[in-house]
């Protein structure tokens, strides 16, 4: 099982490359994730949601994905609470108080997945969430070290070089694990690593000796990780506005197609956008809040959101649109989620009304508004 030192420290990474290393070795290997919380969602064959990180490490073992990969998807809705996806299929909403208590009850149903994907398989290879560190989750845990008691496997930890601080990441993690959980620990990466190597040989003389626990390597940084799906938002915090055409010295009508899409609150499913930033000609820019729509966008796409009703700060929700709506134009835009449109009913009129040359398109994803 990998447990990281904190989110996004390369876990779902790392994971995905065992996987296709010990599937090319011949063994069956399946990804495991008990508990995962994002807005990115894939679908399986059945029609269940899992997270997209573990539809991805599904292709690197060649299998298909399955619900029980990741049995329990938490979907945040709101600053305190999320709709929980059990074995694929929405189950309720729940507060973050409410779902700490409920989180001890569903570790049958999660066992009961890692039980199942185990009688097919020589090899199932467990991601954890967040930190085993966070002490006051401990009680009712069961997405690290309370998974891992439970099923009784191995622990390496992952940490993250590259945000700095790594040596304190590991030794502070393994001192606020009691000492029943470090019996799990097998070992350490350090993940991330820009440089030199050999210039880390104190930093694993000096983590190895206060954890007693042996360093399994140090991994480069892998910058075409960029180019695979986002498990979370988290992908989104580098994600800035580029310069206008006109500071970059570019006349009217030069240069690449400039998309801007708003970065709305519990954004869902943002990795559909990834084909459109990787076309040539394509220059697509997020959208901050706060900050203005750029007017040389040729296109606004409008995300789904977890939280349609507030995302903009307004209690009707209908702020962002009149933004855009005052901007739009001569530009053309879609909706990702039309719910956007159908609760702030003004809107539609006040679209057609300021940009009447907008154009909504039909794809197998959108529906015109």
């Amino acid at each position: 099982m990998l447990q990281g030192t904190g989110s996004d420290v390369g876990k779902s990474l790392l994971l995905a490359g065992l996987a296709r290393a010990y599937t090319r070795r011949g063994l069956r290997v399946r990804p495991f994730k008990p508990q995962n919380m994002s807005n990115n969602a894939a679908v399986t064959a059945d029609g269940g949601e899992i997270g997209r990180a573990q539809a991805l490490q599904a292709r690197a073992c060649g299998t298909d994905p399955v619900t029980d990969m990741n049995p329990v998807l938490l979907k945040p809705q709101s600053e305190n609470g999320a709709q929980i996806v059990l074995h694929g299929r929405v189950w309720r909403a729940a507060g973050a108080a409410e779902y700490r208590r409920l989180a001890p009850s569903l570790l049958p149903a999660i066992l009961g997945s890692f039980s199942r994907l185990a009688e097919a398989a020589d090899l199932i290879l467990v991601e954890g969430a967040g930190s085993p560190a966070e002490v006051n989750l401990r009680d009712g845990d069961i997405a690290n070290m309370g998974f891992a008691e439970a099923s009784d496997v191995p622990v390496v930890l992952i940490a993250d070089i590259e945000r700095g601080g790594v040596i304190a990441q590991l030794v502070g993690t393994h001192a606020l694990l009691s000492e029943s959980e470090r019996v799990f620990l097998a070992g350490y990466v350090v993940n991330k690593f820009r440089g030199d190597v050999g210039l880390f040989d104190g930093g694993i003389s000096a983590i190895s000796s206060r954890t007693g626990i042996p360093c399994f390597g140090v991994v480069p940084f892998y910058s075409a990780a960029s180019a695979l799906p986002a498990e979370d938002s988290l992908a989104l915090a580098a994600a800035r506005v580029s310069p206008s055409p006109r500071l970059r010295g570019e006349g009217r009508g030069e240069g690449p197609v400039r998309v801007a899409v708003p970065l709305l609150p519990r954004i869902a499913n943002f990795d559909d956008l990834d084909p459109l930033r990787a076309e040539p000609g394509i220059e697509l820019v997020m959208i901050r809040p706060g900050q203005p729509l750029p007017r040389d966008a040729a296109l606004v796409i409008l995300p789904g959101s977890k939280a349609i009703s507030n995302f903009s700060g307004a209690k009707d929700g209908t702020s962002i649109f009149w933004r855009i709506a005052a901007r739009a134009d001569g530009s053309s835009a879609f909706a990702a989620d039309t719910r956007c449109l159908v609760e702030a009913s003004p809107i539609r009129s006040a679209w057609k009304a300021k940009s009447r040359r907008c154009r909504g398109w039909v794809s197998s994803m959108w529906r015109p508004f």
